[in-house]
């Protein structure tokens, strides 16, 4: 196998080469390059050990390279991790090797979409299936293989796939095969419907991997079935959408091994949005829930903490906030089944928004009007009965077991003048490490937020912000302060300190300076990494603690 995907690999290359010399004068190129690289020291209070002392520095850089020419596309992304990856990335991506490679046909007169090499998809939400990249993350799960889209009509599109994902660098790839299907359909398109917008989609995901140890029940070879349908309708300013899907028998996975019997057991996610939106106002409603919904497209990288051959998208439905102290507790989606502290095998919840604008020249509003955000969530386990050693249990629909997270935030944005605005906020967190993060209990946090950012001149500005944690147990109390003043268009530089005062006395500070033109940037800090949970979009990993220096490099042609 490792000889057939070397062959592709260089024959993709060799080919991609020769149309690149022969359609140049009709081809449009586009490119993009991406460089963090980190210089790890020890002070007084954050010194690193073992193999992570050995290799200081270390380097993330993405080339990517984009060429078109009429119907035809072609990309290659380089990666390179020297001498190594970035701490608490997946130590898999090391050396320099080609990332992803593709080729691409696409003609809208003929409703056709082809891709051969590596492409990224999404199903509906995700919840059945999401491919994607995120560098800040180190996620990147493309699917090396076959997609093709067929649009016969403007309101209808059929989509097919098959291939293996990518869990390290390039052509190292996850043992189970993917297929997938997709069909969306505008109703109200096809049925010539006017006065409300309605549109559904079904989907199928199908993993099929040879296990390499047969278990107890005789099984060596197993084709995970998943099925998912969808309903969004929306008129005027209200809209909501339902979504369901069924995951088929899959091996019931503990601290990332199966169980001793090799148990199997089908998962199901339900997914409930409605909301109503119009000038000054927004309502939002978000009910989930998932029971034995995590899917990988290998069945021993299940838990992993690179997040390594994940299927399916299950960020936490929370409200994700800005500023650093609200980051420390925070919320992770529990989808799977697990016995630490005790049994379970997924969650149920939701959360709710509230936005709201006081008109201009109100008495609440103001000369320039004021923005109030309320948000709550709440997540809990399921009611569920059953046995730890053989994952047998059963589970109520809509039963409540032990909580796992809620929160409260109230937000309000106010612009004093046309240069001078503000914003303050308030959040109370509980938050049960015991099942997030397999250790420790609950922990009450409460949070006070205060920015203001003040423009003057043409184009200089100057942001300051001030937090406050009141926690009695865990980490205990915090503070933290952020100046960053922009000088122009190009230059900006910030300080920032977060003090943990109630506990380990740490200040975990951050100074740097960013120069901006154009599509280019370049950015030097150097401070302290706080350790825990690093989240982007609902989706989380575990980072250490670690202080030194960074530099960042982008730009893009």
């Amino acid at each position: 196998m490792k000889k057939t995907y070397a062959m592709v690999k260089k024959t993709g290359l060799l080919f991609l080469g020769l149309t690149l010399i022969s359609n140049l004068s009709n081809a449009q190129i586009s490119g993009s390059l991406e460089s963090t690289g980190q210089r790890y020291v020890d002070d007084n209070k954050i010194q690193l050990d073992g193999e992570d002392a050995e290799h200081r520095y270390r380097s993330n850089s993405y080339l990517k390279l984009d060429y078109i020419t009429g119907s035809w596309s072609f990309g290659v992304q380089g990666e390179s991790y020297l001498p190594l990856s970035l701490l608490n990335y997946n130590p898999e991506l090391k050396g320099v090797d080609i990332g992803t490679v593709y080729a691409r046909y696409s003609n809208k007169k003929l409703g056709l979409d082809v891709t051969a090499g590596h492409f990224y998809e999404q199903f509906g939400s995700g919840l059945i299936l999401r491919s994607w990249e995120d560098r800040q993350l180190g996620i990147n799960n493309a699917i090396l293989g076959g997609r093709v889209e067929y649009a016969p009509a403007d309101a209808l599109t059929f989509t097919f796939l098959g291939g293996r994902q990518r869990v390290g660098l390039g052509f190292d790839l996850s043992k189970g095969t993917l297929y997938g299907a997709n069909i969306e359909a505008g109703l109200s398109d096809i049925l010539a419907i006017s006065t409300v917008d309605i549109s559904f989609g079904l989907s199928y995901v199908g993993r099929y991997e040879d296990y390499e140890h047969r278990y107890l029940n005789g099984n060596n070879a197993h084709l995970v079935n998943s099925y998912s349908g969808r309903l969004s309708v929306s008129k005027g300013g209200f809209y909501s959408e339902i979504e369901y899907v069924h995951k088929g028998k899959d091996l019931l996975m503990n601290m990332g091994a199966p169980l001793i019997d090799g148990n199997k057991k089908a998962g199901n996610a339900f997914l409930l949005d409605l909301g109503y939106a119009r000038k000054g106002l927004g309502v939002n409603a978000s009910l989930r829930r998932m029971e034995n919904m995590r899917f990988y497209s290998q069945h021993d990288l299940d838990g992993n903490v690179f997040n390594r051959g994940v299927v399916n998208y299950v960020p936490a439905l929370t409200k994700q906030y800005d500023y650093a102290l609200q980051n420390i507790y925070v919320y992770q989606a529990q989808p799977q089944y697990q016995t630490t502290p005790k049994i379970a095998a997924g969650e149920i919840g939701g959360q709710l928004d509230l936005y709201y604008k006081f008109k201009k020249n109100s008495a609440l509003g103001g000369k320039y009007g004021t923005q109030v955000a309320l948000n709550t969530s709440y997540w809990g386990g399921l009611d569920i009965e059953g046995d730890p050693e053989t994952g047998m249990y059963t589970t109520k629909a809509l039963g409540f077991g032990d909580k796992y997270y809620n929160d409260m935030a109230v937000e309000v944005r106010k612009k004093w003048s046309k240069n001078w605005s503000s914003v303050f906020m308030y959040l109370n967190q509980h938050y049960n490490r015991g099942y997030i993060e397999g250790k420790g209990g609950m922990v009450n946090a409460t949070t006070a937020t205060a920015e203001t950012t003040y423009k003057f001149g043409k184009s200089q500005s100057i942001r300051m912000e001030g937090q406050h944690q009141w926690v009695k147990d865990n980490f205990k109390n915090w503070a933290a302060a952020t100046v960053e003043y922009g000088l122009d268009q190009h230059w900006s530089f910030y300080v920032h300190d977060s003090y943990n005062y109630g506990l380990d006395k740490i200040h975990y500070y951050n100074l740097g300076a960013s120069f901006s033109k154009n599509s280019s940037r370049v950015a030097l800090s150097y401070g302290r990494q706080r350790g825990g949970l690093l989240c982007v979009g609902g989706v989380c990993r575990m980072v250490t603690e670690a202080a030194g220096f960074t530099l960042y490099v982008s730009t893009s042609f």
